[in-house]
């Protein structure tokens, strides 16, 4: 019997070392999906979420131009955090290199806001 408690309590103190230096992983630190969304205002470009570009007129108006019925496509929410560049391969051909090509020159002629 007292062999069976020396035992335990060796397996005991053995086991809470090895718990000690178990340290929890961190989190993450939290960063959002776009870091800085007053710059994405000020000089819009195609690397920034399709929301992104539809929340302001003249970034809407470029994406609608090239885009026709996107602001009001039925799976715009599934697409919408997502840049064109991410979205192209999974559209059927409907984004194209070309397609992003122009939206990213007519974005550009933009003025800051």
């Amino acid at each position: 019997m007292l062999k069976t408690v020396l035992f335990a309590a060796a397996l005991v103190g053995s086991a809470a070392p090895a718990l000690a230096q178990t340290a929890p992983v961190p989190a993450p630190p939290h960063a959002p999906a776009h870091a800085d969304m007053a710059t994405h205002a000020a000089t819009p470009t195609i690397e920034a979420p399709i929301k992104d570009l539809l929340a302001h007129e003249a970034t809407a108006a470029v994406l609608e131009k090239h885009l026709p019925g996107l602001s009001k496509h039925p799976m715009l929410e599934q697409f919408q955090d997502m840049t064109l560049g991410q979205v192209a391969p999974l559209s059927g051909g409907a984004v194209t290199p070309a397609i992003i090509e122009a939206i990213d020159t007519d974005l550009k002629a933009l003025p800051a806001a």
